[in-house]
């Protein structure tokens, strides 16, 4: 019976295992997807890998958009978008 007062241990352990680090991660990820299905046209927007630009076309059957950038249009994974700028004052592009 030495091993049953280790289960509280392990118990716990996996509690700050899953406060910690699963659901932040869960969380995070439903404020990514929500994000996403948010988009619109018009919205200026970064992508993850630091392009600035505005939201031309959204495409929900293949989940793609493409983003006018001062050097033309590109066309990127709704994943890739990082953040929106619009709402956010005191940005100029």
């Amino acid at each position: 019976m030495e091993g049953m007062g280790q289960l509280p241990f392990i118990l716990l352990m996996f509690v700050v295992v899953y406060f910690f680090m699963i659901a932040p991660q869960m969380k995070r990820a439903k404020k990514e997807k929500k994000f996403n299905a948010e988009l619109k046209r018009g919205d200026k927007v970064i992508t993850k890998s630091g392009l600035h630009g505005k939201i031309l076309e959204l495409n929900d059957k293949d989940q793609t958009c493409v983003i006018e950038t001062m050097s033309g249009k590109v066309k990127f994974e709704r994943s890739a978008i990082s953040m929106e700028l619009s709402a956010k004052a005191g940005t100029q592009e």
